[in-house]
């Protein structure tokens, strides 16, 4: 378990360790998830087009699917990669 302190600023110093595992450098974007009991998911703002692609097969052409919808499908492919 890693920890990183709160500065009174608001921002948080996130633990080499953790940097190294996201593969991040400074001033990448990080997403974060609020999730269930006070857990929030942290994960980077980088996506493949392939991780994402063909997520609404199911979805008749012409009918384009809202932002909200797009959000929820991106969150519940993050949430399945991260159990994997």
């Amino acid at each position: 378990m890693e920890t990183g302190t709160l500065s009174s600023k608001g921002q948080i110093t996130i633990p080499k360790k953790i940097r190294d595992f996201l593969n991040i450098q400074a001033y990448e974007k990080l997403i974060f998830i609020p999730l269930d009991e006070g857990k929030v998911l942290i994960t980077t703002e980088r996506k493949s087009a392939s991780s994402i692609f063909g997520i609404f097969k199911h979805r008749k052409r012409g009918q384009p699917a809202s932002l909200e919808q797009m959000n929820a499908a991106i969150q519940k492919r993050r949430l399945k990669r991260i159990s994997d």
